[in-house]
């Protein structure tokens, strides 16, 4: 069965490099390391690219996860981190990307031709994403360096709290309404990202940030990877009101692959079956409309069902959405259509 390529919201693959503190030569990028995403299984997966995250870990966000297989949790958030370090983790990461480039393993896309161009080329897209904007200062010069670099898309936060805003607890039951919005340099934050074309991430923000964001942008909605809090009353997803306010302008929501934000009980299971997925992606698209829907799959970043288990499983997935009725236009624009139009949208404005 041929589908469409597959380009994707978000993952982590360069937080796990930099966790096994391994060069990406050193790694292959062959599948030595174990990743979701390597090129042999971009090849059996129809994996074409996404979004690459640049995460700063701070050692206390997973010690707790194991709460997240019961009940009801509410995970502490570990306190805002230094910029220093932060942007010598953040920059380490961008060298690693760079040096995946450089190896001939992807392309580091600035511009929706690159990406066409890539997928054309069977090369791997990749966009630099940061999630959590810890490494950018005050006077917000790194954001103009990691732009030189090749950056488009930045979450202001990654849940815990930044010089720019708060984000949302690890919570079930949750609710997105947790705290206060944007800061005043978070919102010239925003303005700044609107003025270089920069895709601005809501995944992790708060709601007060979320709204923040929808009153002072310019850009489409984007969340990359987040679902449906009207199926999964997880503090992470998106109730049907932001759901709203992101198709109004005309943004996306990339599906979140991670089973906890699946799952009705929240339960962090990779014994998830695809239904789960489905049943989001059904909520998705009647909120959103089918030009507004995609993937955001957290790979190497989050608990994935075990059906799908990386990216070479991806075509599983693509397999259940045609048994439940997708047809060929939505499934291209699921996989990757949908990016580009918004991408498209958000980038015209970019030197």
């Amino acid at each position: 069965m041929t589908y469409p390529l597959i380009f994707d919201g978000h993952n982590d693959l360069l937080l796990q490099l930099h966790t096994m503190n391994v060069a990406p030569g050193q790694d292959g990028f062959q599948g030595a390391g174990g990743h979701h995403i390597d090129l042999a299984k971009a090849k059996a997966g129809g994996f074409a690219g996404g979004f690459f995250a640049i995460f700063v870990p701070d050692g206390q966000s997973d010690t707790n996860l194991s709460d997240m297989l019961k009940p009801s949790y509410d995970l502490p958030l570990p306190p805002e981190l230094p910029w220093a370090d932060a942007s010598r983790v953040a920059l380490s990461q961008a060298a690693a990307l760079l040096g995946l480039e450089r190896d001939g393993a992807l392309r580091i896309c600035r511009n929706t031709s690159d990406i066409r161009s890539a997928m054309a080329d069977g090369v791997m897209a990749a966009v630099m994403h940061l999630e959590g904007a810890e490494a950018i200062d005050r006077d917000l010069a790194m954001l103009d360096v990691l732009y030189a670099a090749g950056l488009r898309s930045l979450g202001p936060v990654w849940s815990r709290p930044t010089l720019f805003g708060h984000g949302v607890p690890f919570q079930f039951p949750g609710s997105p309404d947790s705290g206060p919005g944007l800061t005043t340099d978070g919102r010239r934050l925003i303005a700044r990202c609107n003025a270089l074309g920069v895709m601005i991430d809501l995944s992790h923000l708060n709601e007060a940030g979320f709204w923040d964001v929808a009153q002072l942008s310019q850009a489409p909605l984007v969340a990359t990877h987040s679902n449906a809090h009207a199926l999964t009353a997880h503090s992470r997803n998106l109730t049907d009101r932001q759901l709203h306010a992101i198709r109004d302008s005309d943004g996306m929501v990339g599906l979140n692959f991670a089973v906890a934000f699946l799952r009705e009980d929240g339960r962090m299971d990779a014994d998830t079956p695809l239904e789960a997925m489905l049943r989001h992606l059904d909520h998705l698209l009647t909120q959103l409309g089918e030009d507004r829907v995609g993937f955001g799959s957290d790979f190497d970043g989050a608990v994935v069902p075990q059906d799908i288990g990386s990216i070479a499983g991806l075509p599983r997935l693509l397999d259940a959405l045609r048994a439940h009725g997708f047809d060929d236009a939505l499934l291209t624009k699921l996989c990757h259509g949908n990016w580009l139009r918004v991408m498209d949208l958000t980038w015209t404005s970019a030197p």
